[in-house]
């Protein structure tokens, strides 16, 4: 097997063992629950077939669901998330990004800010939207989105900066 698919399924394996076992059961101030998954998502190799990982997201999203007895919620949201994340490269990464010369562990430290807040947010954005599925509840829900984002975002961080020390 190769190196890099080991790391990649060693990813997926620890982040949703986390997120089903530990971050799920965090609910702060009655509504902050970290959803730092998204991760896996995030960090998934940039030049990699799109199609492949659109299946890896939808098997991702699919897998929290099952865990979680969310209803699809979570798929939905990492469809949507795959879908954009050409789009959102391009925004965070500009030229580099259009000739493929990106990895995420070695650009600075403000692009790959910029690039994980825009993802975690469009991603609760989504789960949330989709949760609440209630038009009136709009000001709650993007305030459960922005705090949870932020606390996401935080986390996201946190993990990606100290996996990309340990690999140099």
């Amino acid at each position: 097997m190769n190196n890099n698919l080991i790391l990649l399924i060693i990813r997926f394996i620890g982040l949703m063992t986390l997120q089903i076992f530990i971050f799920n059961h965090i609910n702060l101030f009655g509504y902050i629950n970290p959803y730092p998954y998204v991760l896996f998502l995030l960090v998934f190799p940039f030049m990699a077939n799109r199609s492949l990982y659109i299946l890896i997201a939808f098997f991702t999203g699919i897998t929290l669901d099952m865990f979680g007895n969310s209803g699809g919620i979570h798929a939905a949201a990492c469809l949507f998330l795959a879908y954009l994340r050409p789009y959102a490269l391009r925004f965070a990464f500009g030229v580099s990004y259009e000739y493929n010369a990106i990895k995420l562990s070695k650009v600075g430290f403000y692009e790959r800010f910029v690039f994980i807040s825009v993802m975690v947010i469009i991603h609760h954005l989504i789960l949330f939207l989709l949760e609440v599925f209630n038009i009136t509840d709009i000001l709650y829900t993007l305030n459960k989105t922005l705090v949870t984002s932020i606390f996401t975002i935080i986390l996201c961080m946190v993990i990606n900066i100290l996996l990309s020390r340990r690999k140099e």
